[in-house]
């Protein structure tokens, strides 16, 4: 956990789960635009975790 905030915690885990939950539903489809659809998720939830920890850094500062 970081910052001592459990929800934090929460929310990265939640983000693991989901993108390993769509990634083992992609392996099994065929070339086509659900698979698209899934990988396009993924790649959402892979841009969401690095947005998160950008906002967790502790170089991060508030606006003066």
């Amino acid at each position: 956990m970081r910052r001592g905030s459990s929800k934090l915690y929460i929310f990265e885990e939640r983000l693991a789960e989901e993108k390993a939950r769509l990634v083992q539903k992609a392996t099994g489809l065929k070339p086509g635009p659900e698979k698209d659809n899934l990988r396009n998720k993924i790649r959402q939830i892979d841009i969401a975790a690095h947005i998160n920890e950008w906002l967790d850094s502790p170089g991060l500062q508030p606006p003066k």
